[in-house]
């Protein structure tokens, strides 16, 4: 199952991303102002995921992506793919796993495991 994962930019304004089962980033949120209001726009996102519309692109480099749109609003903006299909299997991962994915919270920028220092073993003569 994929995950929405919410950090910091460099600015200081949070986004979110949308990552596959296998940890790809699919799409990435546009920028906002408070924390907060990135879980509010997953939260609404996941429960209306039914009204979500696709429009795909071909970049002037030949890869392909798609702006998410939530009703007539810019939601997010996918990764660049190499083929069509690929695309339409990130459009699927989204479809088939965002209503029900976890949202992990990395915006703090402190460390998830701690600092503990882990002991080590004293050397025993034989």
């Amino acid at each position: 199952m994929g995950a929405f994962v919410i950090s910091k930019r460099f600015n200081d304004e949070y986004k979110f991303v949308f990552t596959s089962r296998k940890g790809k980033v699919i799409f990435t949120s546009l920028s906002y102002e408070l924390r907060f209001e990135c879980e509010e726009d997953i939260e609404k996102f996941k429960k209306t995921i039914e009204l979500s519309r696709f429009l795909k692109f071909k970049g002037s480099g030949g890869k392909y992506f798609f702006k998410l749109m939530l009703g007539d609003v810019h939601f997010a903006t996918s990764r660049k793919y190499t083929t069509e299909l690929l695309l339409q299997k990130g459009i699927k991962e989204i479809v088939t796993y965002a209503s029900r994915s976890e949202i992990l919270d990395f915006s703090s920028g402190e460390s998830i495991f701690g600092d503990e220092e882990i002991p080590v073993e004293e050397e025993v003569e034989e």
